[in-house]
């Protein structure tokens, strides 16, 4: 399978170039994505660690589009909110290692299918070299099928 143009190019996008985020990897089938950020002067923050706004970009995009490359043309994913619970300073390279199976994805179409909609809450963690926690990320997803109305709410 052709990586779209989006996947492959993704470490030219402004918002993640300018943040020095780069992806390492993508699984083929979309279902792993791992993302490092060096700490730089372009995201260092006044006191000398990583910038909270450059750490919760670097989960921004992600999960939304693993979902919406396993749900396919079918269905909408947009992301409709985020949480970030800063843990502890970022000092030097951090990863962010997305993971979402495709039984996760199934279940999640299900639930869209069966609900009109459903608003799924993934969660990644944002971790230095020595594996300690960073920063903990909940994105809110918003996944419907194409062509169908959410049901009222009763």
């Amino acid at each position: 399978m052709s990586k779209p143009f989006l996947v492959k190019n993704i470490n030219f996008y402004p918002p993640l170039l300018g943040a020095g985020i780069k992806v390492t990897r993508t699984s083929n089938d979309y279902t792993e994505i791992d993302v490092a950020m060096k700490l730089t002067w372009w995201n260092r923050n006044i006191v000398g660690t990583q910038f909270g706004g450059s750490l919760y970009a670097m989960t921004d995009p992600f999960f939304m589009l693993m979902l919406m490359m396993q749900l396919g043309k079918d269905y909408i994913v947009w992301d409709k909110a985020a949480s970030i619970r800063f843990v502890r300073p970022g000092r030097g390279r951090v990863r962010a290692l997305f993971r979402l199976s495709h039984a996760e994805a199934m279940q999640i179409r299900d639930m869209a299918d069966l609900n009109g909609k459903t608003e799924p809450v993934l969660k990644v963690d944002i971790i230095d070299d020595d594996g300690q926690i960073i920063a903990e990320v909940d994105k809110t997803l918003y996944v419907r099928k194409k062509g169908e109305k959410t049901k009222p709410k009763t």
